[in-house]
């Protein structure tokens, strides 16, 4: 089994890896194939574009902007292409029109308001986060149409990809890659066997598809992507979109924090960093998938506390990225990372077990005491939900990443001082989170209708 380290951590933009950037590549791919289908004199205006949203789409869609991301996604952008833009100015000009421009003098078609349907009812049995896209006359007669599920951290499947695959992701066969490890059990006795480290081993598979150069400018674009995310998220202000009124802390906690260093501990510093990054998540700004987005401050926080705390390297910031995507990718192959699947226990759950992980190896941690970090981390989040406040990816996101990043931290201290050896495997704990996901009701699977969600009281 081989998950790249770029596929695991894709530059693109807030609030939600599977409820924004998922669903603008999937708009993004249908378009495309309206494009190539032989319209003829059918291209015109009357022909239009539609978009069902299903399960858990239709009920945090608004709050995860999933009609902006597909609406950009049907105008050609790509999530790592708007990251660096207004994305306020670019919804702007487009959510008026009422066509979109295809090739030449070709239109469909498609108008946000109208054409994006929320749609409470059952959610498509395959996956809770559905979509159906189709090309439609104004007869109703439907020329085109595709499935597709947002299964997490961006990754998008076509209904008939998905009945493919044994776990809610694409993946490569292992034997592609030398060293092509699905269990934490397997990458230990692999590195047992060459005595070579998990970065070491993840880099290997990596060259299989790139140069070691190009690999390496690479990573050090994706650390470069979420160091910018944190001093973004420390410098700015205001009250975050969406209707809670929430203000911005990071700055102020930074700020207090310089300001009054005595008595100041990791956890303040770890939790100023991790907050930083998922405002301007909740902001729609620049992000990373980390694994996914709505738990994207947990590996940058830890990173940033390494290199601006602790002196660390660009080659321990790689090994980092290296090692915290090898655990990512098993638990991406064996569970899910999606909160509208397994809950919050596979989303700021996994970005904890990853940075134990990373932060482990970049001290010299051996390949049981990373393992050991990883489960230690995942452990302590099993059973989390996921029911965030009106569908926001703000209460309790924000703060929520602060403390995964502390248990992170710790995990990988408390590694570091042991021998590696324990009583539960990785592997184990992995399939403990996805059985409790199972079990777990859809009320708290980001569909906003438990928990939290529904525990504000109005004044």
């Amino acid at each position: 089994m081989f998950i790249s380290v770029l596929e695991l951590f894709k530059i693109g933009i807030g609030p939600s890896s599977s409820h924004t950037m998922g669903p603008m590549v999937a708009a993004r791919r249908f378009v495309q194939q309206v494009q190539r289908h032989q319209l003829g004199g059918d291209a015109t205006p009357d022909v239009g574009i539609r978009c069902i949203l299903k399960g858990s789409l239709a009920y945090t869609g608004k709050g995860h902007a999933t009609d902006r991301a597909i609406t950009l996604g049907l105008h050609g952008h790509t999530p790592e292409g708007v990251a660096e833009h207004d994305v306020d100015a670019l919804v702007r000009d487009i959510w008026q029109r009422d066509a979109l421009a295809l090739d030449g003098d070709r239109q469909v078609g498609f108008s946000p308001d109208r054409d994006i349907i929320f749609d409470r009812g059952q959610p498509l049995p395959e996956h809770p986060n559905g979509m159906i896209f189709e090309l439609v006359t104004p007869a109703g007669e439907i020329l085109l149409t595709e499935t597709v599920f947002s299964i997490g951290g961006g990754f998008i499947a076509s209904a008939e990809e998905i009945g493919q695959l044994a776990a809610p992701l694409k993946s490569s066969e292992g034997g592609q890659c030398p060293f092509g490890f699905a269990t934490a059990r397997a990458m230990l006795e692999m590195a047992e066997a060459t005595g070579l480290s998990i970065a070491a081993m993840k880099r290997a598979n990596e060259m299989e598809c790139r140069a070691v150069e190009a690999l390496d400018a690479k990573l050090d674009a994706v650390w470069g992507a979420m160091h910018s995310c944190v001093e973004n998220g420390l410098s700015a202000e205001g009250i975050l979109p969406g209707g809670l009124d929430i203000p911005r802390r990071a700055r102020h906690l930074f700020d207090e924090l310089r300001a009054h260093p005595e008595g100041v501990t990791v956890n303040d510093w770890l939790c100023a960093y991790a907050m930083a990054v998922n405002e301007e998540n909740a902001a729609g700004h620049l992000v990373v998938t980390a694994p996914t987005n709505g738990a994207a401050g947990v590996i940058p926080a830890v990173l940033y506390h390494l290199v601006e705390h602790e002196g660390g390297t660009a080659e321990q910031v790689r090994d980092f990225l290296l090692t915290a995507a090898a655990i990512g990718g098993i638990i991406k192959h064996n569970s899910s990372i999606s909160g509208a699947e397994v809950g919050c226990q596979g989303e700021v759950g996994s970005a904890a077990a990853m940075a134990a992980a990373g932060l482990c190896a970049a001290r010299g941690g051996s390949a049981p005491q990373i393992e050991k970090a990883a489960e230690m981390a995942l452990e302590h989040h099993l059973g989390m939900t996921c029911d965030p406040v009106k569908g926001l990816v703000q209460v309790p996101c924000i703060e929520r990443n602060g403390f995964g990043a502390i248990k992170a931290y710790a995990a990988a201290s408390l590694a570091l001082r042991e021998t590696g050896q324990h009583f539960m495997p990785l592997d184990n704990c992995i399939a403990a989170m996805k059985r409790t996901g199972q079990e777990m009701s859809a009320k708290y699977k980001e569909t906003s209708l438990g928990g939290l969600a529904v525990s504000i009281t109005e004044c």
